[in-house]
């Protein structure tokens, strides 16, 4: 990672000159809109040199800069215009509760919802080494299969501990509660279960770049986690200065894994508490994207914008933006999302007009019919859905007295749904009959 330059006094006295100056207000606007670290903005085509450039950015920055104190370190940020409208924008789509209805149908809203979290426990697992494909994570899922491996078992702690802060986000956070979430996120997949839900013991540990295997943060000594924590934990809480909710998530988000408090596990939590926050504070379309699978793909720069902020002076403003670029994508991920399930409904309709078949069964005759080879199970129903038990019985029940499922006896306890042999006949012996009513 390539170090800011060091700025002499002449530096700044050609930065402070050419601040003053009308004509170069556009040019400081453009870099700060996208927030360049230095390895970029010494690129940028000016009448400036390099470093004099740097010094113009760097001195436009800190008139506008807000500190924040955690224990004796000190970080720092501001609102750019960038920033500023990303918030707005944000604010009109997934904060409040005025026009959630019409965004999310609310006979959409749990499925919807189980999808999202079943995204970010994949994604976010797999960011720290799961290995497993997403249909396969899906499927364990939603059949609450038992975990094979160490990948699969992260996949499955994440998904449980998003679904702990849904069912608890209206609660303060304290070490207490971190430490329970990093135990969830982390059982059975570290060296050691004394590791488990304990912030670490000693500094053996080193923040490594993925890409290139260096050593690019060394994070503060063990011993003083507890007070970081509670000083996160009081930021988390506490509005004793207003900082924009989108902001402040993000921070924490940056300081869990900035402190690294766990000997692993750290960056799960660290989006874990993100999720948290939003939440708690109203942002109730949160719960709906999937973030991590943006940066997922994107991780490398997802990384750098750590580095960025630790390497020019703790500006968080780098990993803000970031954050900011990401959640757009997801919120676009999401409108696409829920395109495509419009879509899906309006394909099923040709399933509702079956007799005696409600929506949920309707949805599932739409799958078997694209899909011969799909097996479905009681557990799979409910978690999909977020039904019960006996309403995931009683819908396939239902399926099979009506000819379009055969049942098939696994073991003692579980039973597998399979497409019949008489199903597309059904289907097609239907359709037949609605024709010849509208004729």
């Amino acid at each position: 990672m390539e170090q800011v330059p060091k700025l002499t006094e002449k530096n700044i006295e050609n930065a402070f000159l050419a601040l003053m100056k009308a004509e170069n207000v556009e040019l400081i606007k453009d870099i700060n809109r996208e927030y360049l670290y230095w390895d970029k903005v010494k690129y940028k085509q000016s009448d400036f040199s390099p470093i004099d450039l740097w010094a113009l950015i760097k001195l436009s920055r800190q008139i506008n800069y807000s500190d924040l104190q955690f224990d004796k370190y000190n970080f720092k940020f501001y609102s750019t215009e960038y920033i500023l409208e990303m918030l707005h924008s944000f604010d009109m789509n997934i904060g409040g509760y005025l026009g959630s209805n019409d965004f999310i149908p609310e006979q959409e809203k749990n499925r919807y919802i189980v999808n999202s979290i079943m995204e970010e426990a994949i994604s976010s697992s797999k960011m720290e080494g799961a290995s497993t494909t997403r249909k396969k994570a899906k499927d364990i899922l939603r059949k609450e299969e038992k975990p094979r491996d160490k990948s699969e078992r992260m996949i499955v702690n994440n998904y449980h501990t998003m679904q702990y802060i849904t069912q608890h986000k209206e609660e303060d956070l304290t070490p207490e509660k971190l430490l329970y979430i990093h135990s969830s996120i982390t059982k059975d997949t570290l060296d050691t279960a004394e590791e488990e839900g304990a912030f670490r013991k000693n500094d053996d540990i080193l923040v490594v770049n993925t890409s290139t295997s260096e050593a690019v943060h060394t994070p503060p000594n063990y011993k003083e986690i507890p007070e970081l924590i509670e000083s996160i934990c009081a930021f988390f809480n506490e509005d004793k200065t207003f900082i924009h909710p989108i902001i402040k998530g993000i921070i924490i988000h940056f300081m869990i894994a900035w402190i690294h408090p766990f000997s692993d596990g750290n960056g799960r939590t660290a989006r874990s508490l993100f999720y948290w926050y939003l939440s708690k504070k109203g942002y109730w379309l949160t719960e709906y994207l999937s973030i991590s699978r943006i940066i997922q793909h994107n991780k490398s720069q997802y990384e750098k914008a750590y580095l960025y902020t630790e390497n020019d002076e703790n500006d968080l403003n780098y990993f803000i933006v970031y954050n900011l670029k990401a959640m757009e994508k997801a919120f676009n991920a999401l409108k696409a999302y829920i395109q495509k399930k419009t879509m899906e409904v309006k394909q099923i309709a040709r399933f509702i007009r079956l007799p005696n078949i409600n929506e949920r069964q309707a949805y599932l005759l739409k799958k078997l019919y694209d899909n011969a080879e799909l097996v479905l199970t009681i557990k799979e129903l409910k978690n999909r859905f977020s039904i019960s038990d006996y309403t995931a019985r009683t819908d396939l029940a239902r399926l099979v007295e009506g000819g379009f499922l055969e049942e098939k006896q696994v073991n003692k306890k579980q039973k597998h749904y399979l497409r019949s042999k008489e199903f597309l006949s059904l289907i097609s012996s239907s359709d037949e009959k609605d024709v010849n009513k509208t004729k």
